[in-house]
């Protein structure tokens, strides 16, 4: 098969047009029509080789929605016609531990859609058929990608660190997963506490579901909440004064942080011994937990906030995404 896509040729470059063949199908594989592809900021990292993982050409893209157009002979559960989504992974071994107990996205041999593969800014994608995700009916397609990666990033902390309705929890950085992690936590029953160094935010997290919202660059204002939080997700990149978020946590709180800091998190010892608290942190889920996910997206009515631009605009798309003017999730069509 035949695709047409945009791929960074080289590192520094440009998405550029480019066209390449898929070998024949695999017998547990799967060719998915892409409908719709999210951007997100982990796509902008392999483009950039940030991670030092990059193989070029890339075509980025991880947040798919898209239809079955064509199966292996060995697949299961799916058919020509469904309506499914593909996100950060693509593969798994489906053997080992990790896998045999349901726990795919910690695979060893995982193989994402966008490390050593073409990924979903183009026109078709190929994935196992263990991580095409069959959407819930009624789902918004044109909403859905973003949950594929920023969706289930934010969302099975929540299960791992077993959040409760009635915990005090906090957010920090509320942009395209904070703003997810914000939904998600306020139907979940929470009261949600928001960390945000922008003021001019402020309405809006309120909108979408915050109890309070508190300008992280003022100490003092950081200072009204110690010891009062059960859990904080952290989704920023940044080096931050951890000691200030772990002394907000009530005892036996969690720390936990999805945003790819890049530096080494300067974790006080017994900022954690004394209140029995703990740090951790998580990729994204497993396809079980992703369809749980979605489940619950639909049940509840939670989208992410997206802007829609033409695949054809992608340049256009990924610099609105750079600059920083995203509200909160960008999504391509097709």
């Amino acid at each position: 098969m035949k695709v047409s896509a945009y791929a960074v040729l080289e590192q520094g470059g440009k998405l550029t047009p480019y066209t390449y063949e898929l070998p024949e199908i695999g017998d547990e594989e799967v060719d998915i029509k892409i409908h719709y592809c999210g951007i997100c900021h982990s796509d902008l990292s392999m483009m950039k080789n940030d991670w030092g993982m990059t193989q070029f050409p890339i075509v980025p893209g991880h947040e798919i929605v898209g239809e079955i157009v064509k199966l292996g002979k060995h697949t299961k559960g799916l058919k020509v016609g469904d309506l499914v989504g593909l996100g950060w992974n693509s593969n798994s071994c489906t053997h080992c531990n990790q896998c045999m107990e349901g726990s795919q996205h910690l695979c060893n041999n995982a193989q994402g859609t966008i490390v050593g593969r073409q990924g979903g800014f183009a026109n078709y994608v190929r994935s196992h058929w263990n991580w095409a995700i069959l959407l819930p009916k009624n789902i918004d397609l044109k909403k859905a990608g973003p949950l594929l990666c920023g969706g289930i990033t934010v969302f099975n902390p929540i299960l791992l660190a077993g959040v409760l309705p009635t915990h005090k929890v906090g957010i920090i950085g509320i942009g395209g997963l904070g703003h997810l992690a914000l939904k998600f936590l306020n139907k979940w029953g929470c009261e949600v506490i928001a960390f945000s160094s922008n003021p001019e935010k402020k309405d809006a997290i309120l909108k979408m579901g915050a109890t309070k919202v508190i300008n992280s660059t003022k100490p003092e204002e950081l200072e009204t909440i110690t010891g009062s939080l059960n859990f904080i997700i952290n989704t920023t990149n940044v080096n931050l004064n951890w000691n200030a978020y772990l002394q907000a946590l009530s005892p036996k709180g969690t720390f936990h942080t999805v945003g790819a800091v890049l530096e080494p998190m300067n974790i006080p010892a017994f900022s954690l011994i004394a209140g029995e608290k703990s740090v951790s942190g998580s990729p994204t889920g497993s396809p079980t937990t992703i369809k749980t996910m979605l489940d619950f997206c639909v049940r509840h009515n939670i989208y992410p906030t997206v802007e829609e631009f033409e695949m054809t605009n992608i340049n256009e798309a990924i610099t609105h995404l750079e600059e920083g003017k995203a509200r909160y999730r960008v999504v391509l069509k097709a």
